[in-house]
């Protein structure tokens, strides 16, 4: 969301073929004098103010959409959705363009909306005696104060009289939600819900991005952005991070150890640095690095418990339905006595459930990789042992090569981390949490399943087998009969077959 202190230049700008390469559609929910109008109204409410800086007219989102979109909806009515939608949500009025950009690989619409809504009639004050006004249209209590040294009225003074009207509004006062932080993040959610429910492919759904979550954010690179060599190394930070976080949770780490990893060696450490030392952007990276550290010890510790444990536990995973109902059955003198209710359908495994095969092999495959990172970083610790160790003429000698070594394995590592994470998103996942939330979903919904089919077994497993038997016994000794047609048919298919 931006802020604009030209809202008509704006709406010209966005809406002209001549000024837009490739301007699809343009949607208006009102008149151009409305902006007009909303522009005056809000130039004449910030003078009567006196704040410094700009007027603020209106404010715009820039919503990116889906690369399909051009080819399964129509301009005008996706367009018109995207801003009656925004419309009916906030009672604003709005004007919207749909663009492609020069290279078309971004598919995006421009909202430029209203924060005041027009007044139903509008509020008129008249003057009950002549009023006086100064150049910059602050009202002064008596004549003199905008008069020259020769009596005149100055350039750019003006008197109102008696009777005249003084004060006319149109429009209500600023919405204050639209300058919350909040509001952005609500219209975020509120047109990504609607993305995915136009969109074919599950891989398009978009997801908001969670800034209380365990993972960071990077930033966008604009257009000869001039900070845009720190915002890069920044990023390979924030990775850096976000990748330890993937691999925390392949390792077993509670997600609230994580987010208070995060708190504690992230969010409160650069609170402190900028109280402390003011804005000083080349620290984050050594302060995210800690964190890093920190997180990866905390990986370390928690895999060898688990290999020292048993090293099934972390590589295998059998599904052991619990047989509670067995143990439980009747004894057989009573079983006679009892009748059997009538057979019900057998369960019918969910959607959830059926989809655990696959999204047990990916969990496996996380295993396996982080596995090996963790072999390759027992590797790196040996050699850093032994870089430590050395002694005499060795410090000197042997020194060079093991740091080279350890240089190497430390490369390894990184790749490893980034292998990590890519299994999740060549599967279509966001990061490894976001998986491992899909997956645990779908085991508890698996074991319910078998747990289900378990208990049907026991109560109507032998006379469904019993009915069974007797149908295909039935079919034996009475098969349908054959039509001569049949018959011709099944030899002419031997025929082709024989042929073939």
């Amino acid at each position: 969301m931006s802020k604009l202190p030209d809202v008509r230049g704006r709406i010209t700008y966005i809406s002209s073929h001549a000024k837009q390469e490739n301007l699809y559609a343009v949607y208006e929910t009102t008149d151009y004098h409305y902006w007009s109008e909303l522009a005056k109204c809000s130039r004449q409410e910030f003078q009567k103010s006196g704040t410094e800086g700009k007027c603020i007219e209106a404010r715009e989102f820039i919503i990116a959409l889906p690369e399909s979109f051009p080819n399964l909806y129509e301009p005008d009515k996706l367009l018109q959705l995207f801003t009656d939608r925004f419309k009916e949500k906030y009672g604003v009025e709005c004007v919207s363009a749909l663009h492609h950009n020069k290279r078309k690989t971004n598919y995006h619409i421009h909202l430029i909306f209203s924060e005041r809504e027009r007044l139903p009639e509008p509020i008129e004050k008249t003057a009950t005696r002549n009023m006086f006004y100064d150049e910059q249209g602050k009202h002064v209590r008596t004549k003199k104060e905008i008069l020259d040294e020769n009596g005149n009225v100055r350039k750019g003074c003006k008197i109102v009289k008696k009777g005249e009207i003084y004060e006319r509004n149109l429009f209500t006062a600023k919405n204050k939600l639209f300058k919350q932080d909040e509001f952005v993040d609500e219209v975020k959610h509120f047109y990504t819900d609607l993305i995915n429910t136009l969109v074919k492919d599950d891989k398009e759904k978009l997801h908001v991005f969670d800034e209380n979550g365990l993972y960071l954010a990077t930033k966008k690179i604009g257009k000869n952005n001039p900070k845009a060599e720190q915002i890069q190394t920044d990023n390979e930070y924030r990775m850096r991070w976000n990748r330890e976080v993937d691999r925390a949770i392949v390792s077993g780490v509670a997600e609230t150890d994580i987010q208070q990893i995060k708190k504690e060696y992230i969010s409160d450490r650069i609170k402190e640095s900028i109280d402390v030392f003011g804005n000083q952007p080349e620290w984050f990276g050594t302060i995210l690095m800690s964190a890093v550290a920190v997180l990866a010890m905390l990986i370390s510790k928690i895999l060898q418990k688990a290999r020292e444990l048993s090293a099934r536990l972390l590589d295998t995973e059998q599904i052991q339905p619990q047989m509670s109902v067995q143990e439980t059955v009747c004894q057989p003198a009573e079983k006679e006595t009892q009748t059997k209710p009538k057979i019900s359908p057998k369960p019918v495994m969910p959607t959830e459930a059926a989809a655990y095969p696959k999204l047990f092999k990916i969990y496996k495959e996380l295993k396996r990789q982080n596995e090996i990172i963790f072999e390759a970083e027992k590797e790196r610790n040996a050699l850093e042992l032994e870089r430590d160790d050395l002694k005499g003429l060795a410090k000197f000698t042997k020194k060079g090569e093991l740091q080279s070594k350890i240089d190497r394995k430390n490369e390894e590592i990184d790749l490893l981390k980034i292998g990590l994470s890519g299994i999740a998103k060549r599967c279509g996942y966001n990061n490894v949490q976001e998986f491992y939330r899909t997956y645990h979903k779908s085991h508890g919904a698996y074991i319910a399943y078998k747990e289900q089919v378990a208990e049907w077994d026991e109560t109507y497993g032998d006379d469904n087998q019993k009915q069974n038997k007797e149908s295909v016994l039935e079919r034996l000794k009475n098969p349908p009969k054959r039509t001569a047609d049949y018959q011709q048919q099944r030899m002419l298919k031997g025929k082709d077959r024989w042929a073939r």
